[in-house]
């Protein structure tokens, strides 16, 4: 079954918050925990494995935190999902599965298609983009 875990649901939330930023500046790890109410702790878990995929670069120092490791147009959302999660499958091993048919089988691939279909065609940006439009919800009392 796919379900993206909240590893994965907050590391597509930080790469957002990061393509937000002004190209090239690191956003202290601090700022990026608060943003998001999270563990510092937790937070750097996911940071450091998006950093082991390529994604993200980090600096230490008075200066330093996490920025992207190139523009935000060159990531998509099927790319930061599979450097926390893996392949992104809506099924699990299919091996000695007693439920494989011929119409199964092709259900099954073509979901799988279109899912990551779906995760590669929104880039980074386009998400960056998305927040700055949002001006928040309208409550009238």
């Amino acid at each position: 079954m796919l379900k993206i875990s909240t590893r994965g649901q907050y590391a597509l939330l930080i790469m957002t918050d990061l393509a937000e930023a002004e190209e090239g500046c690191f956003i202290p790890l601090k700022m990026l925990s608060h943003r998001r109410n999270l563990s510092v702790k937790y937070l750097e878990q996911i940071l450091i494995q998006l950093g082991k995929a390529g994604l993200v670069t980090g600096s230490r120092g008075t200066n330093g935190g996490y920025r992207l490791s190139r523009p935000a147009n060159d990531y998509t959302a099927g790319e930061i999902l599979r450097a926390m999660e893996g392949e992104l499958s809506p099924r699990g091993t299919t091996e000695n599965n007693h439920l494989e048919s011929e119409g199964n089988d092709f259900f099954w691939k073509e979901f799988e298609i279109n899912i990551n279909n779906f995760v590669d065609s929104i880039t980074l940006d386009e998400l960056a983009q998305k927040n700055k439009s949002f001006v928040g919800y309208d409550y009238c009392i």
